[in-house]
């Protein structure tokens, strides 16, 4: 993992150019404002976040009160932890705008796939007061579930290119088009994404989609090199396991909107900052081009 001087000196370089494009197209109305200024800067905050997904805590209350006991050197003026979960909700479009900030190149081979996100236990769904009339129900294949729904597009290196949170019962297939606008090149996915239409739209765009096949379906004639990268679509799914279960991107103590987006988005920039990504390895051409993790 990136260090903390290093991890905050990137976050406060960028900080200090949105602010100054921010602040460019904010319109005043000439009175002061009102309220105390936080202890923290935005950077340190964003800071703090985003080391929380990379530690071993499982929660932010006691990640919180391991910085306030070993961190006061580095982050002199921190605040109380209420009053830091009550500023949080304000990272929302730094976070965002840093996190468009860190995506990956596109290379021409990508891969899609969506993970879903739990807010509550089954059992729970109708006294869930937190996210009601915006978490659905969806399915996936370890069965049904109540939350939202993460798409990810991510090159052979690990690196992000897209992202997307829809409701829980959106399908994967209706997001692809909107999902990859920008990108070019080769498209893997699993059988959720079978559409001969969406194939054409994304084609006209510059992108092949590949998909797995049905028990039913004809096979294609495809070339050893797309099915070998076909076979390690299993890579996004790496990716997706890692957000849960190192990002922490997924857990049922919210009790907001906002600070479930912040936590969401700072757990996928702590991925971005992970030195070592799932990627693939490619060999020369007279190694018959096999392709291994």
């Amino acid at each position: 993992m990136i260090g903390l001087t290093a991890l905050y000196c990137t976050i406060d370089d960028f900080c200090k150019s949105l602010t100054q494009e921010w602040e460019k197209h904010l319109i005043g109305n000439g009175k002061p404002t009102r309220g105390r200024e936080p202890g923290l800067s935005l950077s340190e905050m964003m800071t703090i976040v985003i080391l929380f997904h990379q530690s071993n805590f499982r929660t932010f209350k006691h990640f919180y009160s391991h910085v306030c006991c070993y961190f006061k050197a580095e982050f002199p003026t921190l605040i109380s932890y209420s009053r830091f979960v009550h500023l949080s909700k304000n990272l929302f479009i730094p976070l965002f705008a840093y996190l468009l900030h860190r995506r990956g190149a596109i290379t021409g081979i990508a891969f899609v796939d969506s993970t879903s996100i739990r807010v509550c236990h089954n059992k729970r769904i109708s006294r869930n007061k937190v996210f009601k009339g915006v978490a659905k129900r969806g399915k996936t294949t370890s069965g049904w579930f109540y939350g939202f729904k993460l798409h990810l597009i991510i090159n052979e290196c690990g690196e992000l290119l897209a992202f997307q949170l829809t409701p829980g019962n959106v399908a994967d297939v209706s997001v692809v088009e909107q999902l990859s606008k920008g990108i070019f090149g080769k498209l893997f996915g699993d059988k959720g994404y079978i559409s001969s239409e969406l194939g054409k739209k994304l084609l006209r765009h510059g992108l092949e989609l590949f998909t797995s096949l049905r028990s039913n379906m004809k096979s294609k004639l495809i070339s050893l090199k797309d099915k070998l990268l076909l076979r390690k679509r299993a890579l996004i799914e790496t990716v997706n396991d890692q957000l849960k279960n190192i990002s922490q991107i997924e857990h049922t103590r919210h009790r907001g909107i906002g600070n479930f987006l912040v936590n969401l988005l700072a757990g996928i920039t702590a991925y971005t900052h992970q030195e070592k990504k799932p990627c693939l390895s490619f060999k020369t051409a007279s190694e018959d081009a096999l392709i291994t993790l």
